[in-house]
């Protein structure tokens, strides 16, 4: 007898079958996303076998400073500088600076101060590279390898220009070494690792990417610093950056941080530049370094317009110094590098470490943009001067009368007294500016204006004739020395 289902199991049949579908349908989506997230897991890089690989390379550095008077208002002997310390919450400034401080309780106390830091080992006869600011000022410096070996170590060559210095482990023989790799083979996105003491935690590990490269910091404009992520802290400085190859690429140098800590944004010194100091800190006890002897700007979007170029690029020379290399090769005011030794300067802070790598004496060729046209100038690079150059008075100009200009600003005979302490020849002095093009490009009262539109201006009949043969609704250059620096602005008449 034919089995007989009432509404409810019809109706019950298709339920199951649709759950039966929605389940299939459900492992289908699941079970790839599952493998995915397998395969992505078994992607991330394993550090263990390049710690393993490069830790007994890596040393702590802990100095010793006795105190003295001459000292007091220096270096404080700490991880990390005053500044740096007073944006730590007060709990670790009591800790750092009290009488009960393994630190020594700071600046002027009469315990001596203690610092730490870390290092590498570059040669088997005991070379370490570290940071100056790790050992600076010290009287006292012990190196402790990760067998715990704790070995005195003389300061051999410091230089403060890229926070680097070169110590010499004393009766170490045959120590374990790390690999030098290219800093400049660095892509953005790479994954690094370091390994540092980071506020006295021996052999910290911490792993991050290459966030940027060629970081100029206002402190240091000789070295291109690369930006991580990695976690670098106070402790951290002066040790070794590592690419997945096991290669140091970077000495870890500094931090971005509002609190004292690490916020995620660090930098090392590319170990190209540091190799190239090691070496002459080695050999020579001291660093040389190429000078061209000029004063640059960033080229933004309106000044690449009124200079004529297609995009913002290269480095604006602001102010050539009289007697410098550049002045020798005929380098002016108003240039634009674009290119040097076939190198594209994109940024105007890409200028300075390319110089600085030059050595001195050597020629070097510079490709140059000049009033809307591109030469080449050849410039023997000279020695960057330990306390910078003077640039030299010139002669003064005769002028004529105040002239108010059309751009809201009023103009006078710049005095010869003030020619001659700006080094300036000529020029004319802005003692008035109104709402109107000068205010909104920047121009102030007590300027000295001496180029317009790329026109040079000595006195005040070349400043009339200049602002009557300016452009409209064109953006154009003002060369202005303030206090003795010269700048470019952008004028819209």
């Amino acid at each position: 007898m034919p089995e007989i289902k009432n509404d409810q199991d019809m109706l019950r049949r298709p339920q199951r079958q649709g759950s039966i579908v929605f389940v299939w349908y459900l492992l289908c989506l699941l079970v790839p996303l599952s493998l995915a997230q397998s395969v992505s897991a078994r992607s991330l890089p394993d550090f263990t076998e390049l710690v393993e690989e490069n830790s007994n390379a890596v040393v702590n550095i802990s100095t010793t400073t006795e105190p003295k008077s001459a000292n007091r208002g220096g270096s404080n002997g700490l991880p990390f500088n005053d500044r740096q310390l007073e944006q730590l919450p007060e709990f670790f400034q009591d800790f750092f600076r009290g009488p009960q401080s393994p630190f020594g309780g700071g600046p002027g106390g009469s315990v001596p101060r203690q610092s730490m830091g870390s290092g590498f080992i570059v040669s088997s006869d005991g070379y370490v590279l570290t940071n100056n600011h790790v050992v600076e000022g010290a009287d006292e410096i012990i190196v402790r390898l990760n067998d715990r070996r704790e070995l005195p170590a003389k300061l051999i060559g410091t230089d403060p220009r890229s926070d680097m210095a070169v110590l010499k482990i004393e009766g170490g023989d045959d120590l374990p070494v790390v690999r030098i790799g290219r800093s400049n083979d660095l892509k953005v996105g790479e994954w690094v690792l370091a390994i540092g003491s980071p506020f006295g935690f021996d052999y910290t590990v911490t792993a991050g990417i290459v966030s940027a490269l060629g970081r100029s910091l206002p402190s240091e404009n000789y070295v291109p610093f690369i930006q991580t992520d990695v976690a670098i802290n106070p402790g951290n400085s002066g040790g070794p950056l590592f690419n997945l190859d096991g290669e140091v690429v970077g000495i870890n140098s500094q931090i971005y941080t509002r609190s004292g800590g690490f916020m995620g944004v660090s930098f090392a010194i590319p170990i190209d530049d540091a190799m190239n100091v090691f070496r002459q800190l080695r050999d020579n006890g001291s660093v040389s370094r190429g000078w061209l002897g000029v004063l640059i700007q960033e080229v933004n979007r309106d000044l690449a317009e009124s200079f004529g170029l297609k995009r913002p690029r290269g480095a604006l020379v602001a102010e050539v110094m009289a007697g410098s290399p550049a002045e020798k090769a005929g380098l002016q005011a108003g240039d634009i590098v674009l290119k040097y030794e076939g190198e594209d300067v994109t940024l105007s802070s890409d200028l300075p470490p390319m110089v600085g790598r030059t050595p001195v004496g050597e020629t070097a060729t510079m490709e140059v943009m000049r009033e809307g046209r591109q030469i080449t100038l050849d410039v023997e690079i000279g020695k960057l001067p330990e306390e910078g150059a003077e640039q030299a008075s010139a002669p003064a100009s005769g002028n004529n009368g105040p002239s108010s200009a059309p751009l809201g600003m009023t103009v006078e005979p710049l005095p010869a007294e003030l020619q001659e302490s700006l080094g300036v020849s000529g020029g004319v002095l802005v003692t008035d500016v109104a709402r109107g093009p000068a205010l909104d490009a920047g121009i102030r009262p007590r300027d000295v204006i001496t180029e317009l539109n790329r026109r040079k201006v000595t006195s005040v009949d070349d400043f009339r004739e200049a602002v009557s043969s300016l452009p409209e609704d064109s953006a154009v250059s003002v060369r202005v020395v303030r206090q003795g620096r010269a700048t470019y602005l952008v004028m819209k008449p």
